[in-house]
């Protein structure tokens, strides 16, 4: 008895510890001279004063781009200070591009402008279905920022019958494939299929918070309350095109830290 209590404290221990203050950095490197440091799904969790350990171990890697993909803010929040803070702390290492994910979808249309207006004040390109041009290192990227319909999250209030994005869907929102090197921003992995039949070289993705619960690698849950989620977290192959998943920084999780990926594109 005592030691099964031993063990419900070590686990209830690293459960903390794992949610409070294990912050780790995630490389991939597929092969070439250009860095990204990705950041997803922050919700309410905070890493120093600004979310300052964020944005020091991002400083840390030099990256070139920095994409922060959706969930920067849970659906609940009013003070958007902490939003504030981290995007401009951000900013002042690289270029930013941000979208926003399911929960900036489900706030008021007053604190989607005041989003939108401190992305602006912040130097960071707020990309709702639309692109932008940059030219880095002489390689010249558009990066697409996608704003799926919340349907593909939730139907009047249930996670039953959701909407399915294919090629088409993507098409309709953000248009044709540009030309040069592609790189999408797209808060759901859910249909990476689609987005690499659209044509994206690299999608940057989130939502799933790498499974919540991942046991021997294994994503447990998805945010949709499904088993086994697919493209929870990592780099997936999809005919040659690259689905890149981050597992985020924020709600509870076990055995699955809160994470910065660090990409070599």
């Amino acid at each position: 008895m005592k030691f099964i209590l031993f063990l419900i404290a070590a686990f209830a221990v690293y459960a903390i510890i794992e949610n409070k203050f294990l912050l780790t950095v995630r490389h991939e490197n597929l092969g070439g001279g250009v860095r990204i440091a990705h950041i997803s799904d922050i919700h309410k969790r905070r890493f120093g004063s600004g979310n300052s350990r964020i944005c020091e171990k991002v400083r840390q890697e030099k990256p070139d781009m920095i994409f922060v993909t959706g969930d920067l803010i849970s659906r609940y929040e009013t003070d958007l200070s902490m939003a504030e803070a981290t995007l401009k702390g951000l900013s002042d290492i690289a270029p930013v591009y941000m979208i926003f994910g399911n929960h900036e979808q489900d706030i008021s249309g007053k604190l989607k402008a005041e989003l939108s207006a401190i992305a602006g004040k912040c130097g960071v390109v707020l990309l709702r279905n639309d692109s932008a041009e940059i030219t880095v290192k002489g390689r010249r990227f558009t990066v697409c920022g996608l704003e799926e319909s919340l349907e593909v999250y939730i139907v009047n209030g249930s996670y039953k019958n959701l909407k399915e994005l294919k090629k088409a869907d993507v098409t309709e929102l953000i248009g044709d494939r540009p030309d040069g090197e592609v790189l999408l921003l797209a808060h759901n992995p859910f249909f990476g299929e689609a987005y690499a039949e659209w044509g994206a070289d690299y999608t940057f993705s989130g939502h799933v918070h790498g499974g919540v619960v991942r046991l021997f690698g294994i994503a447990m849950l998805s945010p949709e309350r499904k088993f086994f989620p697919k493209n929870a977290k990592g780099v997936y192959d999809l005919g040659g095109k690259k689905l890149l998943v981050s597992a985020g920084l924020g709600k509870l999780r076990l055995f699955n830290p809160p994470e910065i990926v660090i990409y070599d594109i």
